[in-house]
């Protein structure tokens, strides 16, 4: 079901896509034929804006569709419990880097890993 309902999106978009790049800017749509019946400038301009309509409810229909089904396949009534990672009681200690004493960016940097150094002072 879910497969008939995804090609047949398909055929409803590509059909769509093409009902939508016939019309005319200016709301047109076809302008060849006669000046009376379905496939004048005025008929195939209200041919063309009701398949437009019709095919945009009926994808929205089948999307709604689809969603409902996979929704539907998704439930199960077990826990997974292999997917839960284990909780892990504290981080790994942070290695202290090896820098010269006169660098303060190393000092800040040691601070804001909590290593507790304090700012050595720059000499030059």
């Amino acid at each position: 079901m879910f497969t008939f309902l995804l090609v047949l999106q398909a055929l409803i978009a590509a059909g769509l896509v093409t009902v939508i790049l016939i019309q005319r800017s200016e709301g047109g749509g076809f302008t060849g034929g006669s000046p009376s019946g379905l496939m004048s400038a005025r008929g195939a301009a209200d041919f063309l804006t009701r398949a437009t309509a019709i095919l945009a409810t009926a994808f929205v229909l089948c999307c709604i569709a689809l969603a409902t089904l996979a929704a539907m396949n998704q439930r199960t009534g077990k826990i997974d419990a292999s997917a839960v990672a284990p909780a892990q009681s504290a981080p790994a200690p942070v290695a202290a880097p090896t820098t010269s004493p006169n660098d303060p960016l190393a000092a800040a940097a040691g601070q804001a890993a909590g290593n507790g150094a304090a700012p050595t002072p720059a000499t030059k």
